[in-house]
Parts: structure tokens; C-alpha cells; sequence
């Protein structure tokens, strides 16, 4: 995308956009030099000129000379008028948009962009993220969950296979394999905040068009953010009825967390 095209989604015309670029490399100039090197028609470019006038993006220094606003004025109109046109924008939907209790459940399709979006989700976490991920997943969550980690983000991973143990409230799933198997493919799963989901598997075989669901209903959320917590206790009963083992102190102390954590 050239300078004129970012220009014009500034509400630059055309005309106005060649006009200033053109004066930025080559002023002061009068009309008639502008017309030359932009291109604009002789008959045109001193509306031009006005109009960039009026907006305060060019000066007549004397008579029938101009000079353009320095780029890096221009940029901090720009800036402040996008700010100020998105705080208005935000508070003119806040107005007209009815609190529903119903939030839709959207589908998504394609790995990456299902990953993207987890990815946009742990960034944007304040407080927890609950989690049960395949390895493939984990590691293009693994630098953003450690930087949310590092942010105070509390972090409850259900690892489905062999990951790095790096969390406090981090177990493996038992008989991974044998779930692939049953369930056909690799579940993701990925609750932030008590208040947003992305819950799907994708389908061996299928894996760029399996159906994935994000949302922020909160039935769904909190359904799905349970499930995620009893695959802790089913860790646990692992452990104790099937491995016979004792869990260690670590183990307890993560039970003793998912328990009270509702």
C-alpha cells in the first residue's frame, strides 16, 4: 500500500493526497509548480490548495506560495482525531447496544486462526486462564502463557501429552492417546476470565476444518470451565485408584486449589 492510499483512508482525497506529498519534497511552491510535479490539471489544483488550506494541512506564506504542515504535526492530528472519533464511536455504541443475556456461539475453522485466536485471548487475560491443550497447541501458546504468567495471569493447564511442568497448577491427562483415539482428533481448550471460551477438537484428518467454538455465553463458559476442573480430580483418581500411588505434596496442594477454586 503506497503513502497516497494511507493518506486517502484519512479522508484525503486523491487530489489532496498528491498535493501534500508532492509540496512535503518540493516547497515552497506556487500552483503552478504543483501542478507540474503532481499532475494535478492547472484548473484543479488551486481548489486543491483551498480545501488543504481550510484544513490547516497547507500555508500561503506569501502571496501564491505554500509550504505543508510538517509530516510529524500531521501525524499527531491524525492520531489525536482517531483517538478522539474511537472514544466517541465507543461511547455512541455503548448507547444503542442492549445488554443481551444471550452472547452467540461463533465458529471458527482453520488452525491458525483458531490458534491466533487463543493467542489474542491469553494476551488479554487479567486473571486466570484455565486450559487443556495437545502439545502442537502449547507451543504456540507457550511465550504468551509464560509472559500472562509473568503478568499475574493465574495459570490451570490440563497437559494432554508431554510438556514442560512449569506451572503450579499444571497435570498431565491420563491415557492420552487412547483419547485421541475415542474422541477422533485433539481437543483445545482455553477459558479466560470465567467469562470467554474456545472449546473444540480438531478432527484427525480434518484438522483446517474442524468446527471450533468461541464465545462469551457464560452458561458455556462456566459448563466448559468445570470441565476443565474435574480433569484435574480425574488426575488425582488416576494417581490413587489405578497407578496405586500416594499423591505427592505438590499434588495436594494443587487439589486442595481446584477444590476451593469454583
Amino acid at each position: 500500500m503506497d503513502i497516497a492510499t494511507i493518506l486517502r483512508d484519512f479522508a484525503f482525497s486523491k487530489y489532496e493526497s498528491s498535493c501534500y506529498l508532492t509540496l512535503l519534497a518540493h516547497h515552497p511552491s506556487n500552483g503552478s509548480q504543483l501542478s507540474k510535479l503532481s499532475g494535478i490539471a492547472r484548473s484543479r489544483i488551486y481548489d486543491v490548495l483551498r480545501g488543504l488550506a481550510k484544513k490547516g494541512i497547507v500555508f500561503e506564506i506569501e502571496q501564491g506560495q505554500y509550504v505543508p504542515l510538517p509530516f510529524d504535526e500531521l501525524k499527531k492530528r491524525l492520531r489525536s482525531q482517531f483517538e478522539s472519533n474511537l472514544t466517541i464511536l465507543e461511547e455512541k455504541l455503548a448507547a444503542i447496544s442492549a445488554e443481551a443475556e444471550y452472547e452467540y456461539l461463533i465458529t471458527l475453522r482453520g488452525y491458525k486462526a483458531v490458534l491466533s485466536k487463543a493467542v489474542d485471548m491469553v494476551k488479554s487475560s487479567k486473571r486466570e486462564l484455565y486450559l487443556r491443550l495437545f502439545p502442537n497447541s502449547f507451543e504456540r501458546l507457550e511465550k504468551p502463557l509464560k509472559k500472562a504468567a509473568s503478568h499475574g495471569v493465574g495459570i490451570r493447564l490440563v497437559s494432554m501429552g508431554k510438556m514442560p511442568s512449569i506451572y503450579d497448577y499444571q497435570v498431565v491427562h491420563p491415557s492420552t492417546e487412547a483419547l485421541i483415539e475415542k474422541i477422533g482428533g485433539e481437543s483445545i481448550d482455553v477459558i479466560a476470565d470465567k467469562s470467554e471460551a474456545l472449546v473444540g477438537i480438531f478432527e484427525t484428518g480434518n484438522v483446517d476444518t474442524s468446527p471450533i467454538i468461541w464465545t462469551r455465553n457464560r452458561w458455556f463458559v462456566t459448563a466448559n470451565r468445570d470441565s476443565l476442573r474435574h480433569d484435574f480430580y480425574h488426575y488425582f483418581l488416576d494417581q490413587i485408584y489405578e497407578r496405586k500411588q500416594s499423591l505427592t505434596a505438590r499434588e495436594k496442594a494443587i487439589y486442595e486449589f481446584i477444590k476451593k477454586d469454583d
